[in-house]
């Protein structure tokens, strides 16, 4: 195993060696009405100095860290060294998580594990009981709360209106990061969906699924069908000031064509739309 993972490691940073290089700046994504990001979960069975080198392979400045790559268990000290990694290969952290904030435990955990790695945003999946107490931790970190749907499997939050309807009169540092492909599968429509967050959308998951309602279709962004011009069209029309971040969930062991597939038509279509 450990000469399985050193391999890949080794290919991996040899491919990021050998790609080109292009001025991050330049790149549709980067900035503008639509910022692309790396949710980390994708690279999920990659350690971390091997995941910062398939991010900057797929040239995104921008990653939700997935505590794969930046452990709960670390200490605050080893946690800013890790972030700092990111940070020095050019990739800017701006979100982590699924977080747990269950308990209190949880909650006072991840909110000191935010505030080390520098985390703007926790993206978690908590249940309506506990919601005053995370607003508070909120409110005293100054940190974004992002509350991800999980679809039809979801006991608590299945859509983001489910989510929207909870939150709707806290703090606005209490929001949505609306998952597009679970979304779907619930059957709700995500342009609504997103109209409604409205400046309460803290974060977007991208994916597609070639099945609408099926879970194991997901492929590769802009396969499916998905509506992502019009999820694009409207996330600028309503100035939205938060990322869209790739969360590959398939081929774990081989990720990155998929996922360079899917940059590639997300930077092409910001190009087309002109939303860059």
């Amino acid at each position: 195993m450990m000469q399985l993972n050193r391999r890949r490691f080794l290919a991996a940073t040899a491919a990021a060696a050998a790609a080109p290089v292009l001025p991050l700046s330049a790149l549709p994504g980067d900035s503008g009405a639509i910022k692309l990001a790396v949710a980390t979960y994708s690279l999920r069975n990659f350690k971390r100095p091997e995941a910062i080198k398939m991010i900057q392979q797929l040239q995104v400045k921008f990653a939700d860290v997935k505590e794969f790559h930046l452990a709960l268990t670390d200490s605050p000290e080893q946690l800013k060294q890790g972030a700092k990694e990111f940070h020095d290969a050019g990739i800017k952290i701006i979100a982590g998580g699924n977080i747990t904030l269950r308990t209190p435990e949880e909650m006072k955990r991840g909110f000191e594990y935010a505030k080390a790695c520098g985390m703007p945003t926790i993206v978690c999946a908590p249940t309506q009981d506990v919601l005053p107490a995370i607003e508070k931790l909120a409110k005293e970190y100054k940190i974004k709360i992002a509350i991800h749907n999980h679809g039809p499997e979801d006991k608590y939050f299945q859509t983001p209106h489910s989510v929207y309807e909870a939150v709707k009169n806290m703090d606005p540092l209490m929001g949505l990061c609306i998952d597009i492909g679970h979304t779907s599968r619930t059957g709700a429509d995500i342009v609504e969906s997103i109209v409604e967050a409205g400046p309460r959308l803290h974060e977007v998951h991208m994916k597609d699924l070639k099945d609408k309602m099926d879970k194991a279709s997901q492929c590769a962004v802009g396969e499916g069908v998905l509506p992502i011009p019009a999820i694009f069209k409207q996330l600028a029309k309503q100035k939205y000031k938060g990322y869209c971040s790739l969360e590959y969930e398939i081929n774990v062991k081989d990720p990155l064509p998929g996922m360079q597939k899917s940059f590639d038509y997300m930077r092409k279509l910001i190009v087309d739309l002109k939303l860059g």
